[in-house]
C-alpha cells in the first residue's frame, strides 16, 4: 500500500512522527504493530475501509496467544515454528531417519523423544509436555484445518525400529489410514532408488498469499538447536530438492501397498 502511494519508508516515518527504521520493521514482521499505528498508516495510505476492517483483525487475532503458549517453558525456537506450521498452506516434508513428526503415533512420538532424553537427560515434566506438543500440532491435519501435506520418507524409515515390533506394527498402519486424508499424500523413496540429492530431514512450509501479498516460504531441518530459514535461495534449492526425491519415489498407492508389506513382513505381532 505504502509503494502504491508512492510513499518512501522515510516519508512515512516522517509524516507519522516515527522513524523510518520502525516502519521497515514493521513491513518485515520484525516486530509487532498495534491498533492505532495500522489506523494512522492506513489513513495514510487512503486505503478502503474493508482493507482497514481486515488488517485490524489479523492484527487483533496476531495479538491473542497461539495455543503453543500454554506449553510452560517451550522453547522460542520450538515456538517459532509451531506459529510457522499453524499459517502455512502447504508442508512438505522429507526424512530418511524417521517418521516426520506429524504423522507419527503416540507411542513412537514417545519413544524418540524419550530415546533424546537418554543423551540429554530431562524431567518428565519436560518430556510429557514435548510430548503433548507434538500430538497437538497433529491436529492441523483434520478440519477444519486440513493443512495440505505432502510427505517422502525413504523406505529405510519403515525397516528403522522405534520401540518395539508391536509399536513399529502400529505406525505403518498409521501411515497408511493417514495417508487416505484428501489433504494428505505420502510417498516411500525406495531403497534402490537413486539417492545422490537427498538432503538431510527437511520441512518446506508454503503460505498462501494475503490482501496480494506472497509470504516467503520458510525451510525447518530437525537440527539442535532447530533450524528456520527463509532466505530464498535456500527455499528454492529446497523445493526443487523436494521435486526431485518427488519423481524417484513411488507413487501414493504404490507407497501404500509396500507400507502395507513391510508392516506384514518386517513387524509381524
Amino acid at each position: 500500500m505504502r509503494e502504491d502511494r508512492g510513499l518512501s519508508a522515510e516519508t512515512v516515518g516522517r509524516r507519522l512522527r516515527w522513524s523510518a527504521s520502525k516502519v521497515s520493521r514493521i513491513e518485515t514482521a520484525r516486530i509487532g504493530v498495534r491498533e492505532p499505528d495500522i489506523k494512522r498508516m492506513l489513513k495514510l495510505y487512503q486505503a478502503e475501509d474493508r482493507a482497514l476492517t481486515e488488517l485490524l483483525a489479523l492484527a487483533r487475532e496476531a495479538a491473542s496467544p497461539g495455543w503453543w503458549a500454554r506449553y510452560v517453558g517451550l522453547p522460542q525456537d520450538q515456538a517459532a515454528y509451531c506459529a510457522l506450521e499453524d499459517e502455512a498452506d502447504v508442508a512438505l516434508a522429507y526424512d530418511p531417519q524417521w517418521v516426520t513428526g506429524l504423522l507419527q503415533t503416540e507411542d513412537y512420538a514417545r519413544c524418540m523423544i524419550l530415546g533424546w532424553a537418554e543423551i540429554v537427560p530431562a524431567p518428565a515434566t519436560i518430556i510429557e509436555r514435548d510430548l503433548q506438543v507434538r500430538l497437538k500440532r497433529q491436529e492441523l491435519l483434520r478440519a477444519p484445518r486440513s493443512l495440505r501435506l505432502s510427505v517422502i520418507l525413504d523406505e529405510a524409515v519403515l525397516l528403522h525400529r522405534v520401540g518395539d515390533a508391536k509399536i513399529m506394527h502400529r505406525q505403518l498402519e498409521w501411515l497408511v489410514e493417514i495417508a487416505a486424508l484428501p489433504n494428505m499424500e505420502l510417498r516411500i523413496l525406495p531403497l534402490d532408488a537413486d539417492h545422490s540429492a537427498a538432503l538431510q530431514a527437511f520441512t518446506l512450509l508454503e503460505f498462501a498469499p494475503s490482501f496480494e501479498v506472497t509470504f516467503p516460504a520458510v525451510v525447518h531441518s530437525e537440527s539442535h538447536p532447530l533450524s528456520l530459514v527463509q532466505d530464498e535461495t535456500v527455499t528454492h534449492e529446497h523445493r526443487r530438492v523436494f521435486d526431485w526425491l518427488t519423481q524417484r519415489s513411488l507413487a501414493p498407492a504404490d507407497s501404500v501397498h509396500l507400507i502395507e508389506r513391510t508392516a506384514a513382513r518386517a513387524w509381524r505381532v
